[in-house]
C-alpha cells in the first residue's frame, strides 16, 4: 500500500477509535479541536459542536480565494445482532479484506470518517501546493442534517465548498432530493394476555437493510413490514396476541431487524409455525437478489413478566397502519433517467408508554413529491386513529450544470486521469442542501471513494479509490493557483 494511502486509513483508524454515533460527537469534537491545537492551526466551534480548522495557504498561494473542504463527524451506529460491541466506548474493528476496508460487526464508520481523515492528512502535508482552507466538520448529520442547519452566517469565510461525502469514485454530485421524517403515534388499549397462551420472540433478521436513499431502489426487503406481514396473518387466523413490538434503528437505514412479543396457544404452536415457514418461503423468493439470509423466527420467550397485550381493536387498526404505509420508491424522476424522485422508509418501530410509535423518513427531488407522499402517511394514519407530526425538513439541492467549480473539476479530473467523471444527481440527502441554503452564493461539488452498503455492518471502504480521490482532490487544489 502506498505511503499516502496508508497515512489515510491509519488516520480514520484513530477517527474510529473515537464514540461519535448520532447525536453524541462531543469526544469527536473535541477530538479535533485538540488536533488543530497540537498541529498549530486556528479553530474554531459553536454552539452545536461543529468545528472549522483554518488551513494558510501554501506559498504562492496567498491571497487566493478560500476552499472549505467539508464532511460530518457523525456515523451510523449499527452492529450485527450477535455483537457485543458498545458503540459509546468500544473502538471500531477496521480491517483489510483484499482491496477493502470493513469492520467486524459493525458499520465501518467510512461515512463520513474518511472525509474527516483525508482533510487531517491534507492539512499536515507541508508540501502540497493549496489556497487557504476551511476543514468544516458537523455534528448530526445522519439524523437530520443538524450540524449544517444550525450554522451560522460568519462560520464560514469559503465559498467555494468541496464535500467529501458521495460514495463513487469518478462521480460529481451536483444535487440531491430534500426529506422530511415523520414521527407517527397510536394511542393504545391494553387487555390481559389470553389465559394459558404462551409467550414467544417472533422475529425478522438477516436482512440486507443499507442506506435509504442510496439503496432505496434496490427492492431491499424491510424487516417492520416483513413483521407486520406475518403478524397480519397470523392475527388473521390464530387468536393470538401482541404484547410488543420493535424494529429499526435510524430514519436513513433500512431496517435490518425487527421483533414482537406474541402469545399464542400451545395446541396452535405447530400451526403457527408451518404458516410462518410458507410466509418465510415466500418472502425469500421475493427477496432472493438482495436478501438471500432473510430468516422468519419464532423462539419461545421465558421470564416474560408481562400481563397486558394489546386489545384486539388497536390490534387490528396497528396492523392496518403498518400494512398500508408506503415503503421504497414512490415515483422515478422524468427529468433525470434512472433517477428516483420520491421514496419512503419506514425506519422504526417501537411502543413508548402508551404510544406505538413509528418513524418515516420520506425523499424527494421536488417539493411537491415530498408533500404529497408525506400527505399520504398523514391520511392513512389519521385513519387508523393515529396522530402524525413532520419535523427534520431539509430542502433539495437544485443542480447547476453552469457552476464554475463543476468545470474546474470536470477538467482537472480529466487532465489527471484521462478519462470524463460522471455527473450525477442524487436521491440522498446532502449538507450541500442545507449549506447551499443558508451561504447563497456558495459554489459546491461533492465526491468521495467508493463506499458500498453504508449504513449497515456490511459497509466498506474500497481502498484504491481512496488515492484515486486524493489524487484529484490535491491535483484539484493546486490548480487554483
Amino acid at each position: 500500500m502506498d505511503r499516502v494511502t496508508q497515512e489515510i486509513l491509519d488516520r480514520l483508524r484513530e477517527i474510529n477509535s473515537v464514540p461519535r454515533c448520532s447525536g453524541h460527537e462531543e469526544r469527536i469534537s473535541n477530538w479535533l479541536k485538540e488536533w488543530a491545537l497540537e498541529n498549530g492551526l486556528n479553530v474554531k466551534f459553536d454552539s452545536v459542536n461543529n468545528v472549522l480548522i483554518s488551513v494558510p495557504a501554501s506559498e504562492g498561494y496567498e491571497g487566493l480565494p478560500v476552499v472549505v473542504i467539508q464532511g460530518h463527524m457523525d456515523m451510523v451506529c449499527e452492529k450485527d445482532p450477535d455483537s457485543s460491541h458498545d458503540f459509546s466506548r468500544d473502538p471500531i474493528e477496521q480491517y483489510i479484506d483484499g482491496e477493502w476496508l470493513k469492520a467486524r460487526g459493525t458499520t465501518l464508520g467510512a461515512d463520513n470518517g474518511i472525509a474527516l481523515a483525508m482533510a487531517l492528512v491534507l492539512a499536515k502535508d507541508k508540501d502540497l501546493p493549496h489556497p487557504p482552507l476551511e476543514l468544516l466538520f458537523t455534528v448530526d448529520e445522519e439524523t437530520g442534517l443538524t450540524g449544517a442547519s444550525e450554522l451560522m452566517q460568519d462560520f464560514v469565510s469559503g465559498r467555494l465548498l468541496l464535500n467529501v461525502d458521495s460514495e463513487d469514485e469518478g462521480v460529481f454530485v451536483i444535487g440531491c432530493a430534500g426529506g422530511s421524517n415523520t414521527v407517527i403515534r397510536l394511542l393504545l388499549e391494553y387487555t390481559p394476555v389470553s389465559r394459558g397462551h404462551v409467550t414467544y420472540i417472533l422475529n425478522v433478521s438477516g436482512l440486507a437493510g443499507g442506506h435509504s436513499g442510496v439503496d432505496i431502489h434496490e427492492k431491499r426487503a424491510n424487516a417492520i413490514k416483513i413483521l407486520a406481514k406475518v403478524l397480519d396473518t397470523l392475527f388473521l387466523e390464530f387468536d393470538m396476541d401482541i404484547i410488543d413490538i420493535e424494529g429499526g434503528s435510524a430514519h436513513n437505514a433500512i431496517p435490518r431487524h425487527a421483533e414482537a412479543l406474541i402469545a399464542i396457544s400451545p395446541d396452535e404452536y405447530e400451526n403457527v409455525i408451518s404458516m410462518i415457514r410458507d410466509i418465510e418461503r415466500d418472502m425469500r423468493s421475493e427477496f432472493h437478489e438482495n436478501d438471500p439470509s432473510l430468516s422468519i423466527g419464532l423462539a419461545e420467550k421465558t421470564g416474560n413478566n408481562k400481563s397486558l397485550s394489546l386489545g384486539k381493536d388497536i390490534a387490528k387498526r396497528m396492523l392496518g397502519l403498518l400494512m398500508q404505509l408506503p415503503h421504497g420508491v414512490a415515483g422515478m424522476s422524468e427529468d433525470v433517467p434512472g433517477l428516483v424522485e420520491t421514496s419512503n422508509n419506514i425506519a422504526t418501530i417501537s411502543i413508548e408508554d402508551n404510544d406505538l410509535v413509528i418513524l418515516t423518513s420520506q425523499r424527494s427531488s421536488k417539493e411537491q413529491g415530498l408533500a404529497e407522499i408525506t400527505r399520504r402517511i398523514e391520511d392513512i394514519s389519521g385513519s387508523a386513529g393515529a396522530t402524525t407530526l413532520n419535523n427534520s425538513a431539509y430542502p433539495a439541492w437544485q443542480p447547476d450544470p453552469d457552476s464554475p467549480l463543476l468545470q474546474r473539476c470536470r477538467d482537472v479530473y480529466k487532465d489527471t486521469f484521462g478519462e470524463e467523471a460522471a455527473i450525477e444527481v442524487i436521491h440522498a440527502g446532502l449538507e450541500c442542501a442545507v449549506i447551499g441554503s443558508k451561504y447563497q452564493d456558495m459554489d459546491m461539488i461533492s465526491f468521495g471513494p467508493t463506499i458500498k452498503n453504508p449504513h449497515s455492518p456490511d459497509e466498506r471502504l474500497h481502498i484504491p479509490s481512496v488515492l484515486k480521490v486524493w489524487a484529484f482532490m490535491t491535483a484539484l487544489l493546486a490548480s487554483f493557483s
